[in-house]
């Protein structure tokens, strides 16, 4: 019986777009190619995502990389503006608020954890979620799992775990989660299977 869902965030309850933010920091920079510009700033975020940097240290490597030129608050503002709603999901969340205590397992950084939040009201139905940056671990390890699984006081026998990754999935599974590997594009294929668990 599934008692919990566990939610990624990326393509699943927001669609994300890094190529936005990827053109406006290359015109405040000297790194004009999107593509250059993730490929140099790639290995910092990774490492600032994994905890493995503050966010500080993140914007001086960034910063550094991209020989950019424009401010913290520009630079933040271009980093955070990647997201849309999935309007399904927003939907799917909300008819579940209520019937089950709903939880997040991202691998994310504080700026857009803080963003997504103030930006989208329909977060705040979540009572509480674990994140990479947080746990200085990251998707698809077993520790972030574990993480959220002693922190909120998951059971994975009975919690329904989504997620658009399928290396993210199959650690889900090993564990013992119920899962679904989501595509935003096949919505009714999440709702028929919670539908045959008995979640209508």
């Amino acid at each position: 019986m599934i008692r919990a869902f566990l939610f990624d965030i990326g393509n699943v309850l927001l669609k994300f777009d890094f190529s936005v933010a990827l053109r406006k920091l290359a015109e405040q920079g000297e790194v004009h190619d999107p593509v250059e510009v993730m490929a140099r700033i790639d290995q910092i975020k990774l490492a600032y995502e994994d905890g493995q940097l503050d966010r500080a240290a993140f914007l001086r490597g960034a910063f550094d990389v991209l020989r950019y030129r424009g401010t913290e608050a520009e630079f933040v503002a271009a980093w955070e503006d990647i997201f849309t709603p999935n309007e399904p999901m927003v939907a799917l969340v909300e008819k579940l608020h209520g019937r089950f205590p709903l939880y997040l397992l991202s691998n994310t950084s504080d700026i857009h954890r803080e963003y997504v939040f103030r930006r989208y009201p329909f977060f705040h139905r979540f009572t509480a979620g674990a994140y990479s940056y947080e746990a200085k671990a990251s998707k698809p390890g077993r520790p972030i799992y574990e993480i959220a699984q002693r922190q909120l006081g998951l059971d994975s026998a009975s919690t329904f775990f989504i997620d658009d990754l399928l290396p993210n999935i199959e650690t889900a599974r090993a564990l013992g989660f119920h899962t679904h590997h989501y595509h935003y594009d096949q919505h009714e294929a999440l709702l028929a299977q919670l539908a045959a668990a008995g979640v209508s």
